[in-house]
């Protein structure tokens, strides 16, 4: 779809645009620990699971506290540190697929579902209570009756989807086979009762077992404090939980600066402050795009409508930024920014984002406010300051009618102004849950009506320059 570019594009004419955003440094990652960067980016997991935001940091600071007290130390602390951080890695890869059986908003039925035990009662209330509620009467009951004959197929397939995702995602991440380990049987339970392989015992990782207890302590905490948590930890000993990680909890919980701590917008810090091992990661740039990239995928994995999409709008954006004579440096740090765009979508239910028809006023609000939540997530990143602004704002326009903030002309920077261009070319030449993909001519046709009030003339003529429009049998 992209062909190659020409680095000769005139330099005078780029110099006609007013960027009012300074250059990146040649390396923003120098410095920064991986503990930092993880932790922050956790926030976009706690979004997917529809969890309070610093969940995973939270279950972090429980389950690090549970693994020293059981005796685990150096490489072993830091590989549950990680697993604690990243246990929902694959958490965005079933979202489409339980708003298609339950017919309902994933967000609310994961955060609600983190709350169910084993037993039948509890279990079917919950499915009663969170199926089909925005549907007919009659889709309504053929979801329930589809769930009620074919349970414990669907569960198994959807924490299968997640396990496994989430497994391949953290070796992408270049963590080994223990941290892939710990959140691939996230979801087993002590007894055997759990997912996906049915594990019993010791034979279930020693890092899935912590971070289970340690997210259902968050969770119950979150909700009801000490008490709360401590009694659902209890109450599920011997069945989801290991009984001696159990005794260990408890043992940890008696201390009254743990739940202080674990209450305050302090724990963020502590967290980051106590990464095991001798001498904090440093994240170099390589390190740092691979990162980018993965998270990419977990945006991405989030609707069947959105494959690649970040991978494609980062490899348009960097060939615009090449066309427009942007130094490789600069370029380098502009990818990453494009393929971590929509990472605010992961906190807008797929029954928005996979719609068919047009959103309601409640519905558009809701996918506008994913923006913000772009800014929110890469904005807690010291070196990603400036990039969570250029990518949180690249569904702005010029004429000042775009959205987050509603700049216009000049206030719009160019490295937003290149991802947005990126966006809208690969977001109207692939299929969406409203209609087919459009063919490329009739893309840059549709696109080319919009120059000068949503879209620069400068990326969209480069644009029109490095994409090929011959028929799609013969891109092939």
């Amino acid at each position: 779809m992209v062909a190659g570019v020409r680095p000769s594009f005139a330099m005078d004419r780029l110099a006609t645009f007013a960027a009012p955003v300074a250059s990146p440094p040649d390396t923003v990652a120098a410095g920064m620990q991986l503990s930092e960067l993880i932790g922050s980016l956790s926030h976009a997991l706690d979004l997917t699971e529809g969890q309070p935001k610093g969940h995973c940091v939270r279950a972090c600071w429980i389950g690090s506290h549970v693994g020293a007290t059981i005796g685990l130390g150096g490489s072993e602390l830091r590989d549950l540190y990680y697993t604690l951080l990243l246990k929902d890695l694959g958490c965005s890869s079933n979202a489409a697929r339980i708003c298609e059986l339950y017919l309902t908003d994933d967000l609310a039925f994961k955060r609600g579902y983190k709350t169910v035990g084993d037993g039948l009662p509890e279990v079917l209330g919950f499915v009663f209570a969170h199926t089909g509620l925005r549907a007919g009467l009659a889709a309504r009951l053929r979801a329930v009756v589809n769930i009620l004959r074919n349970g414990k197929r669907i569960t198994d397939e959807l924490i299968q989807t997640r396990c496994t995702r989430g497994a391949e995602i953290a070796r992408r991440l270049r963590f080994g086979d223990v941290v892939a380990a710990g959140i691939a049987s996230l979801d087993e339970h002590w007894n055997g009762s759990g997912r996906p392989e049915g594990l019993v015992g010791e034979a279930i990782p020693l890092n899935a077992r912590i971070a289970l207890l340690a997210q259902v302590v968050d969770v119950f905490h979150t909700l009801g404090g000490r008490d709360a948590a401590l009694r659902e930890a209890r109450e599920r000993s011997g069945t989801w939980f290991d009984p001696a990680l159990v005794r260990a909890i408890e043992r940890v919980g008696g201390d009254d600066a743990f739940w202080r701590t674990l209450a305050s917008p302090a724990v963020e810090a502590a967290v980051f402050a106590m990464e095991p091992g001798a001498g904090k990661v440093v994240v170099d740039d390589d390190y740092l795009d691979d990162i980018a990239a993965a998270f990419g995928e977990v945006v991405d994995s989030k609707s069947p409508y959105t494959s690649g999409h970040s991978e494609r709008v980062a490899q348009i954006a960097d060939a615009l930024a090449a066309r427009l004579g942007l130094t490789a440096a600069r370029r380098r740090w502009l990818r990453r920014g494009a393929l971590l765009h929509d990472v605010g979508k992961l906190g807008v239910s797929n029954a928005i984002l996979d719609k068919p028809g047009p959103l309601d006023d409640d519905e558009w609000a809701c996918m506008r406010r994913h923006a913000a939540h772009i800014e929110a997530i890469l904005g807690r990143i010291g070196a990603f300051a400036e990039l969570s602004r250029v990518a949180g704002a690249h569904h702005e326009r010029l004429d000042g009618t775009g959205y987050p903030r509603g700049l216009a002309g000049d206030q719009v920077a160019l490295e937003t102004r290149i991802i947005t261009t990126a966006d809208v070319f690969d977001a109207i030449s692939a299929d969406r849950p409203y209609r087919a993909a459009v063919p490329i001519p009739q893309t840059l046709a549709m696109m080319r009506a919009t120059v000068g009030s949503a879209l620069d003339p400068l990326c969209f003529e480069a644009l029109e320059q490095i994409v090929d429009v011959r028929p799609e049998s013969a891109r092939r």
